[in-house]
């Protein structure tokens, strides 16, 4: 999955789990429940994941689950929102370009979709 260049800006992750109550898929911010934040060696092991995402045949529904907001030491860099039923992810916020910003396929019964949405399970647990 493409990310944009800032990605590497990136020091701060918050993951987001959305649910049902809170879910509009094109909205200008993710609305949930804040499940987790991930910082220091994590945030260079969840966007390496989120980049080795194969691309993937999408399906119509985007009702994204999770999402992340991904945070420089200053600002907010992007959002994401991920749909593992539809197999699409949409990408938006101030630091994408245009031609940057949308949903895009991905396969998440790859061993990258499939370890990402293991990590974002663990979050809610305690």
């Amino acid at each position: 999955m493409l990310l944009p260049a800032v990605s590497t800006q990136t020091e701060l992750i918050e993951v987001i789990r959305i649910t049902a109550a809170m879910r509009d898929p094109f909205s200008d911010t993710l609305a949930g429940e804040d499940t987790a934040l991930w910082e220091a060696e994590q945030v260079p092991e969840v966007l390496a994941l989120i980049t080795e995402l194969p691309e993937g045949e999408r399906h119509r529904c985007f009702l994204p689950g999770w999402g992340i907001r991904a945070h420089s030491a200053s600002a907010l860099l992007f959002e994401l929102a991920f749909c593992f039923r539809c197999h699409g992810a949409r990408l938006w916020g101030p630091a994408v370009p245009g031609e940057q910003q949308g949903i895009q396929s991905f396969d998440p019964d790859s061993t990258p979709g499939r370890s990402l949405l293991a990590r974002f399970r663990a979050t809610g647990q305690s």
